[in-house]
């Protein structure tokens, strides 16, 4: 088999400069070639966990099999995990975009909405699952899930300083842990009781959240004498751990 060809690196005009302040996977939205490899890259990780399972994933095979060169998936990804936090953002960025309607309550509905919509689609849960289930006995897949997690519950959790702002929820709603209160139900019956995911499900958990939000029963907790909304310096969830902090995002 002849070696895949070499792909722009750092410094190149498609390539990540040295300089660069954000280098996080999943992070830029390169154009022209950069974003045609990494459109062929993404779809090869899918491909990859879709047919193999997490387990079983290389960098190495994801780069033969998208038709570049490994070195060019370890400079812009630097490993697997990497690789799947990027995948899943991707996923949920088009997939569950942010609403901006002027209602907690509406916007609540639509990311669930859309969350529902992404739960049964094929063969993206497929893959899902099985990167949760491998998740519980690989630190590598457990690293990407609680990154991804993490990123993305920080991200929706801007609704709720929106709603914060409009004077919609009381100054000090803990952020974070309205959208686990949303998202908590979806995860709740995907995982543990198998539990059919319906649109009245999607609403109903959307709509207690915000109730829950307004009647000040989700204010964030003092921590040392400090209000906490348990987020860490970066805004996600503090805990790496599956199930911690980091997970149950929308």
């Amino acid at each position: 088999m002849s070696q895949a060809p070499e792909e722009p690196s750092e410094g190149t005009a498609d390539g990540p400069s040295p300089g660069s302040t954000d280098d996080r996977p999943g992070t830029r939205r390169p154009g022209g070639r950069t974003a045609r490899t990494r459109t062929a890259v993404l779809a090869a990780v899918r491909e990859e966990l879709v047919e193999t399972g997490f387990a079983q994933v290389t960098v190495e095979k994801v780069a033969r099999r998208a038709g570049v060169a490994k070195t060019t998936v370890y400079t812009r990804w630097r490993d697997l995990p990497g690789l799947v936090v990027d995948l899943l953002a991707d996923l949920s960025t088009t997939r569950v975009p942010l609403p901006d309607t002027g209602s907690l309550d509406e916007d609540l509905r639509l990311v669930a909405r859309r969350l529902l919509e992404l739960m049964r689609a094929e063969p993206e849960m497929t893959m899902f699952r099985a990167i949760v289930a491998t998740a519980v006995h690989h630190p590598e897949a457990r690293e990407a899930l609680s990154a991804f997690f993490q990123q993305r519950l920080a991200t929706t959790a801007e609704l709720v300083d929106r709603a914060i702002e409009r004077g919609e929820v009381p100054p000090g709603t803990c952020r974070l842990e309205v959208v686990r209160t949303m998202s908590g139900a979806f995860y709740y019956r995907m995982f543990i009781t198998g539990e059919p995911l319906t649109e009245a499900v999607a609403d109903r958990a959307a709509a207690v959240a915000a109730h829950s939000a307004r009647a000040g029963l989700l204010l964030a907790a003092p921590i040392d004498g400090k209000v906490s909304d348990g987020a860490g310096s970066d805004g996600a969830g503090g805990s790496s751990g599956v199930g911690g902090d980091g997970a149950g995002s929308a």
